[in-house]
């Protein structure tokens, strides 16, 4: 799932959320709802603008799922 950077220009916070590649966050309400954060001062109608996103191809560790061009076993190997 990708992860993306917001950014509110209201409180000059930078935050860090994943979601779907179909999703978007329009207001800081939103996406602190989606980051488990308190809305604080700012209000939730302040728009937020999105900066960076990121594609994890590779299991974290502790987790399977397909490695690219390894065994498949997700095992972080580049083959045998």
């Amino acid at each position: 799932m990708p992860t993306y950077e917001y950014y509110c220009p209201s409180n000059q916070q930078t935050v860090e959320v994943l979601h779907g590649m179909n999703e978007s966050i329009k207001t800081w309400g939103v996406l602190s709802n989606v980051a488990g954060i308190d809305y604080g001062d700012t209000s939730p109608d302040s728009p937020v603008e999105r900066k960076l996103s990121a594609v994890s191809l590779l299991p974290k560790r502790g987790e399977t799922g397909p490695s690219i061009g390894g065994c498949g076993t997700g095992c972080g190997c580049v083959g045998h």
